[in-house]
């Protein structure tokens, strides 16, 4: 067997491996909604009562989050991008990505229109890396951050022997597979470095990517803390922040496509968890995910198809 046959089926296993994990927590999450299904219907009633100015704020964060993630693409790249071009594809890319597993569909789209605007594959690649690594690092500060302002709300129990033990097999596994890896890595990660420092050589680009990158984060945050205020929900608004991203980056392990399933779970929990009542978690994961999904969803497919029809991807 030749490296390239080699190559393709270690892509079919892959795919295969997202494609089942997926399936597996989907049906999970359908369980799940079947069993608890009279607290979702409550939920869906209360949102549907619930303050409309807190709805409407939550709306109008909520487009702002394309804004956010246009212009941490931009400053990812030293090449000018088309400005409207850039927001409509982040527009696309996020309802590519409800229908896609693990952002492969949101990375397709953003790859796309990059290499349509001139720039090599190699580089395109990269500028979605350094978005990534950006956004990655600003998630991790907040974190912290509110942690801060919140203790307690992050302590971890004290874990048995036995956590412990697993907990250092997987992190040597994991070192041994980044040695086995990282020759094959090693020039990739050299590209991404050398496109990281070229950017911060550039304030205006390295100020772009990484407000870009945070007002993307607090944003959505700032959907969930407006839903909440709209469904009467008593918790604050910096726990709720700190809940979100949280959950939300718990939920990034699982390759669903737009979290569907892993995200709601992790917020209904987290919010719980938090103090939330049932019923309020429920209608407030509800309000977040109409209107950061599932409202968006036809309108950015319908954008999608017009940059695809006028060969902007």
């Amino acid at each position: 067997m030749t490296s390239e046959q080699v190559a393709v089926a270690l892509g079919r296993g892959r795919a295969y491996g997202q494609l089942a994990l997926t399936v597996a927590v989907l049906t999970a999450a359908g369980c799940l909604a079947r069993r608890h299904w009279p607290l979702l219907e409550t939920g869906a009633l209360r949102l549907a009562a619930a303050d409309r100015g807190w709805l409407l704020a939550a709306a109008a964060a909520a487009a702002v989050t394309w804004v956010c993630s246009a212009l941490a693409q931009q400053g990812a790249v030293l090449r000018p991008l088309p400005a409207r071009r850039l927001v409509a594809a982040q527009f696309a890319a996020g309802a590519a990505g409800q229908l896609v597993p693990a952002g492969l569909g949101t990375g397709a789209v953003n790859l796309r229109f990059l290499m349509r605007c001139g720039l090599p594959a190699a580089r395109s690649v990269t500028a979605l890396a350094v978005k990534a690594t950006a956004g990655g690092l600003t998630r991790a500060a907040l974190i912290a951050v509110l942690a801060t302002a919140c203790p307690g709300v992050l302590g971890l129990p004290r874990l048995s022997a036995g956590w412990v033990f697993a907990a250092g097999a997987a992190v040597v596994l994991a070192g041994l597979l980044a040695a086995a890896l990282w020759p094959r890595c090693r020039r990739a990660l050299a590209l991404v470095l050398a496109d990281i420092r070229a950017v911060h050589a550039r304030p205006r680009r390295a100020a772009a990517l990484w407000c870009g990158s945070l007002g993307f984060a607090v944003l959505h945050a700032v959907v969930l803390i407006a839903v909440t205020r709209a469904v009467a929900l008593p918790l604050a608004p910096p726990l709720v922040a700190l809940l979100y991203l949280t959950a939300s980056s718990a939920a990034a392990l699982l390759p669903t496509p737009g979290g569907l399933g892993s995200l709601d779970a992790a917020l209904a929990l987290a919010l719980t968890a938090g103090g939330a009542p049932g019923v309020a978690a429920a209608s407030a994961v509800l309000g977040y995910r109409l209107l950061t999904v599932w409202l968006p969803l036809l309108p950015g497919l319908l954008v999608l198809a017009l940059l695809i029809r006028r060969k902007a991807l």
